[in-house]
């Protein structure tokens, strides 16, 4: 699992080093067995900086070169020789240095160093987007529309993200870590310091859509199901923002509506599933299971014979959506959706474990699911998935959310001796200490004796439901 201590740092506010915070980890159990450097320019774009063409003229001895004299900020001009068939003098432009190392689109990377082309001396390369590795267009040289003076570094007009992404080898017992904020919460408890978590932000109604009703016929695999519908949309590429965080955690940007989903996969644990509105039979959403040996065709295009076990999401016509493993061709997002249902559950482990066992599909969605995930996620994680739609794509919310949770998920009671705890931990631990540990954890102590307490803990922490459990955690 990968994370990105950007991410973390909008969670806590961390002053250690990379290498410090992935030993903090290790100790409390969240192995950290790697960590990577991550930009989102290869090379960062170092050595490149803003010049300006003083002058353009004709190579004398090739009808496609042009030799020019740059201003680079240095105390003479660099004579360059370009190819490119727009370069002109006046031109503000990005120039690769001598010692600059490229990073193209495509092919090697490669280094500048001063040549001569065709007799003529050339100090530098005027660059096109592609050469430079942040785009791929190859047109002609990337001409610039700014005041910044000759001289200046590249990344101060195209941003460049710096990150260092720790790799976890996360144990299936600490589904709770299987995010930035569950990670955030472990180093709140370490380093004895607040998280800071976005308010749940107002969702109301404010445009008319397609009518989508819910019908949960299986709430024993689907305890808590909720949804909203999203019209208007402008489906097309994620802020950059967006992109350099999923490529950050080797996630290929889609468009900016999946991107979505999947950041607040990754970013607080809950996975999200957005279903083309104008795909859902007569509106009709339907979680249920279908016969064995139904066919479904899943988003890679395969056709699947279903075992009847499964749990689906459903249509008035059948299956759209493997719950909480794989979608299906015919109801997602494309270019041309406008607007989407956004759905937000909490399904049974154990159903997301055998469906995703025998269908052989292990995906970002079955990973979470299957260990187990926060009940009281799926309308928070919603309303921020809908507050990104509304700002990114243009959205707008066209229904109030729905939230069907008939029998909502309790906090495990256990009750903890003192005697216990020191007995298992071999060493007295006062009760203050033990509170204060517990408290930082978000585990509450009640009914306090001078024998023991009663730990409230919450179903997200799927791992804590013994004594022993709560005596671990101490």
């Amino acid at each position: 699992m990968r994370i990105s201590i950007n991410r973390l740092k909008k969670y806590i506010a961390l002053t250690q080093s990379p290498e410090e915070i992935a030993a903090l980890l290790t100790q409390s159990g969240l192995e950290v067995e790697g960590i990577e450097e991550f930009v989102s320019i290869p090379g960062g774009l170092e050595g490149i900086v803003i010049g300006e063409v003083l002058t353009c003229i004709k190579h004398p001895d090739a009808d496609k070169l042009s030799l020019t004299t740059v201003d680079i900020g240095a105390d003479e001009p660099s004579q360059i020789v370009c190819g490119a068939p727009n370069v002109a003098a006046g031109q503000k432009v990005l120039v690769a240095t001598v010692g600059a190392t490229l990073y193209p689109t495509e092919g090697d990377a490669f280094t500048i160093k001063k040549a001569k082309i065709r007799g003529q001396a050339s100090e530098g390369m005027i660059c096109a987007e592609d050469e430079m590795g942040i785009g791929t267009s190859h047109a002609g040289i990337m001409v610039l529309d700014t005041d910044l003076p000759n001289g200046t570094p590249a990344s101060q007009i195209i941003p460049v993200t710096h990150d260092h992404i720790l790799e976890i080898g996360l144990t299936p017992n600490r589904a709770d870590a299987a995010s930035h904020l569950g990670v955030a919460r472990d180093l709140k408890a370490l380093l004895g310091k607040e998280l800071c978590i976005d308010s749940s932000p107002e969702i109301k109604k404010e445009a008319e859509g397609p009518k989508i009703s819910v019908n949960v016929e299986n709430s024993t695999d689907c305890p808590r199901y909720a949804g909203v519908t999203i019209t208007d949309l402008k489906v097309g590429p994620s802020p950059q923002w967006l992109q350099d965080f999923l490529r950050s955690l080797d996630l290929e940007p889609i468009n900016n509506v999946v991107d979505i989903t999947n950041y607040i996969l990754h970013d607080l644990g809950q996975p999200l599933h957005a279903f083309d509105a104008a795909q859902i039979s007569e509106g009709k959403v339907i979680v249920k299971k279908l016969p064995k040996d139904s066919k479904f065709v899943t988003l890679d295009e395969k056709e699947r014979k279903l075992s009847g076990e499964e749990l689906m999401i459903c249509d008035s016509k059948g299956g759209m959506c493997i719950a909480g493993i794989f979608g299906g061709i015919g109801s997602g997002v494309t270019e041309n959706t406008t607007s989407i249902f956004l759905e937000s559950a909490y399904f049974s482990p154990d159903v997301i474990r055998k469906g995703a066992q025998y269908h052989g599909l292990k995906t970002d969605a079955s990973f979470r699911f299957e260990r187990g995930t926060d009940p009281n996620m799926p309308v928070y994680a919603l309303k921020q998935a809908v507050k990104l739609l509304q700002e990114i794509a243009g959205g707008k919310v066209a229904s109030d959310i729905i939230d069907i949770y008939p029998q909502p998920v309790a906090d495990f009671e256990i009750d903890v001796e003192y005697g216990h705890i020191n007995r298992l931990i071999g060493k007295k631990i006062a009760p203050t200490e033990v509170k204060s540990i517990l408290e930082s954890l978000e585990i509450q102590v009640e009914n306090e004796t001078e024998q023991g307490f009663k730990a409230i803990v919450k179903p997200y922490r799927v791992d804590v439901t013994r004594e022993a459990d709560i005596i671990e955690e101490i």
